[in-house]
């Protein structure tokens, strides 16, 4: 006899658990993954030495890189393994101590954008109406601006200094990761268990960033890590512009000097690649992550991984 013939109705099921809860778990979840997709480790990694190498500059390079000796123009030897600039700079070193400020700066603008662009997001999401509007204008202005034009007259305008490269960058890179995370946000602040919240009687700011937020994770780590690449590149091409302090040491410094030098002309290669090839792998290993992270969110991209190749014959 059955549990129906017993009690005269079926028992009731259990209540599914709150979608809140499964934030912490998806999250942990998306960590594993991680770690265990080639892709994003081999990112991971690349990412990890250079930020060593930033780090460990005063020790591995002591002194200041930009002080002008007489040995210029030296091919890379063992006395200078990536050989020595026109002025007699050593590019070793000018390498080592430019990750640290394109770095630095690639991951500040990165964070900083990414901020607004979740306040910006959630705060256009969940209000609507007036909110909506007015921050979708301000971002659709921001948006039809040109890019670049606005980045020069910006650094041009302004005082020198890595502060100013910063805060050039942010508020020239905010408003399309903006743009995405309010579509995201948009379509979770219709789920019942955010409905659920505004009737319990949350308070909005803990609903956007307790129940809306943890819901998006994967497309604020890609948008981080799209902020962080344009952050290292824009400055590169602000000082190869000429537009930074070229007193600080910087990848897109060097690749200013080397310019002005004309190390392209005279076929001195050593001075120019190796701050450019670093801006390339850093750029490389962000994309390898943000890849990773795409092709794990994405169940299209897994279905097309997982999908078993057709032998012929």
């Amino acid at each position: 006899m059955t549990a129906v013939d017993i009690a005269g109705k079926a028992p009731a099921a259990a209540p599914p658990a709150p979608p809140t809860a499964q934030g912490p778990a998806r999250r942990r979840g998306l960590a594993r993954q991680l770690l265990g997709s080639r892709k994003a480790l081999s990112g991971l990694c690349l990412l990890v030495v250079f930020a060593l190498l930033a780090l460990l500059a005063p020790v591995l390079a002591p002194g200041d890189p930009s002080l002008i000796n007489s040995t210029g123009s030296q091919a890379p030897s063992g006395a200078n393994w990536l050989g020595t600039t026109t002025k007699g700079q050593d590019v070793l070193a000018l390498t080592l101590w430019g990750a640290r400020s394109s770095m630095f700066v690639g991951f500040t603008v990165g964070l900083a954008a990414t901020g607004i662009a979740i306040l910006v997001g959630l705060a256009a999401a969940y209000f609507g109406r007036l909110v909506d509007d007015a921050l979708t204008l301000i971002t659709n202005v921001f948006l039809l601006l040109p890019g670049l034009p606005l980045l020069v007259i910006l650094a041009a305008f302004l005082p020198p200094g890595t502060s100013t490269v910063v805060l050039v960058l942010v508020i020239t890179g905010w408003a399309g990761s903006a743009r995405v995370l309010r579509a995201q946000a948009g379509s979770i602040r219709g789920k019942d268990f955010v409905a659920a919240a505004v009737v319990t009687g949350e308070r909005p700011l803990r609903i956007m960033f307790r129940e809306i937020l943890p819901n998006m994770a994967s497309v604020v780590m890609t948008t981080l890590l799209g902020c962080v690449v344009f952050g290292i590149t824009s400055q590169a091409a602000l000082e190869f512009l000429g537009l930074g302090d070229s007193s600080v040491v910087s990848w897109g410094t060097n690749l200013y000097w080397a310019s002005n030098d004309g190390a392209l002309m005279t076929g001195t290669w050593w001075v120019f690649v190796p701050s450019g090839l670093c801006i390339a792998l850093v750029a490389f290993a962000l994309a390898l992550v943000n890849y990773a992270v795409d092709e794990i969110t994405n169940p299209r991209l897994r279905s097309v991984r997982r999908r078993p190749v057709k032998r012929r014959g």
